[in-house]
């Protein structure tokens, strides 16, 4: 498996040069994870910084009812891992599974925080990466705060569309905070609209 794809990551963030993004990209182990498989389960520490090459995977948390509540997506070209567990080495509170056969690149929280002390480029690399997600984040939780429903079902459908491709519904309406019945309800309504 060639790493082009993930060298590019690196070097499109204008924080890695070519060569650094290349001898960075050595120490990441290729991965394929089944359909239903877990890349991470609940009471376990994430140990693996992953970059998903192809495939399509969701984060989730079981509520105090024993339901499965959705907390992210994953499309191709993503970075995959539970940050808290990851940089804490706490046991993770939630699950992610793969929704379609996945292939990536791995790379151990001992291997990344040695380049993150070798590697300045890699570091800042790192750094944006967790400031974009605190902002998605940010984002999302004021999102599901001030917004209705059908705005967040049309926002979610305008930003990422192939969620609705590879995710069903019960999983997509458990990220929106709403039941599949009212999903329903709001997919009707909004391809009714002229």
């Amino acid at each position: 498996m060639s790493r082009e794809r993930l060298i590019a990551l690196f070097v499109q963030s204008n924080l890695v040069s070519h060569i650094d993004a290349e001898e960075i990209a050595l120490l990441f182990e290729h991965r394929t994870v089944q359909k239903g498989e877990f890349l991470l389960t609940n009471k376990k520490i994430c140990n693996e910084y992953f970059f998903l090459e192809e495939g399509f995977m969701r984060a989730f948390a079981i509520n105090p009812q024993y339901q499965e509540v959705t907390t992210a997506f994953y499309a191709s070209g993503q970075l995959v891992f539970e940050v808290q567990s990851f940089f804490q080495r706490s046991v993770s509170k939630e699950f992610i599974q793969a929704l379609t056969p996945c292939k990536g690149w791995a790379i151990s929280f001992e291997q990344l925080n040695h380049l993150f002390h070798t590697m300045p480029a890699f570091r800042e690399f790192g750094r944006h990466t967790l400031v974009k997600g605190f902002m998605q984040l940010k984002a999302r939780v004021i999102s599901m705060a001030s917004e209705t429903a059908e705005q967040r079902y049309q926002n979610l459908l305008q930003a990422q569309p192939t969620i609705f491709e590879h995710a069903p519904l019960k999983t997509i309406a458990s990220y929106l905070g709403i039941t599949d019945t009212s999903l329903s309800r709001i997919r009707k309504q909004v391809t009714k609209k002229p």
